[in-house]
Order: structure tokens, then sequence, then C-alpha cells
């Protein structure tokens, strides 16, 4: 498993954020230097489902959440440090239980 980053350096970050579910999951994209793009992002309590466009990787870095890949029955926990990948033309279930979930979202290819 790759190590999560704590900070990024030479970024451009957007300002308008990107809101869901009412406010309940919340993000601001970041524009690396090498023309690659993330998100950052909070989870609020609650069970979210979100489809892919390209493949992604969810790295959480506070929290704790549940996930369920698309096509796949069996959920999976993922908690700080730990990371998964999502499928371009995909998507996945997302629970926060309670606390709030920290992510930086990677797209991939």
């Amino acid at each position: 498993m790759n190590k999560i980053p704590t900070e990024f350096r030479d970024v451009t970050a957007l300002v308008k954020a990107n809101i869901y579910f009412d406010g309940k999951v919340v993000s601001h994209s970041i524009l690396m230097a090498d023309g690659s793009r993330k998100t950052l992002g909070i989870i609020f309590p609650g069970k979210f489902h979100f489809n892919t466009g390209q493949a992604e990787r969810m790295a959480i870095t506070a929290g704790t959440c549940h996930v369920k890949l698309d096509g796949h029955t069996g959920v999976a926990v993922f908690g700080s440090g730990q990371s998964f990948d999502v499928p371009a033309q995909s998507g996945f279930d997302i629970e926060v239980a309670s606390g709030v979930c920290e992510y930086i979202c990677t797209f991939l290819g």
C-alpha cells in the first residue's frame, strides 16, 4: 500500500466546493503540477452512492467507512491510512456510521 500524503505542495486549489447529498459530502478539487486532479473531502454520517466516470482511488485520511463496490456482495471497512480502488464506469456505496470520514480521491488513468 502506498503511503497516504498529509500535504500537497505546488498545487492549485479550486475555491468552488463540490457539495453532495445536502451537504453531507463536501470536497474541493486540487490540480497537481503534472495536470492531474484530486479531491479532498469529508463525509458526514449517512449512506451514499457514487458513480464513477474514470477509475479512482479513495484514500481514507481520518475516520472509518464501510464500502461496497458495485457488482460485489461484500462490504469492507476502511480506516485512516487505508485506500480502495473503484473501476471506471462503476460506482460504490459508502457509509459513515458516526463521526466524520476524511478522504483524498485520486483520479486514475
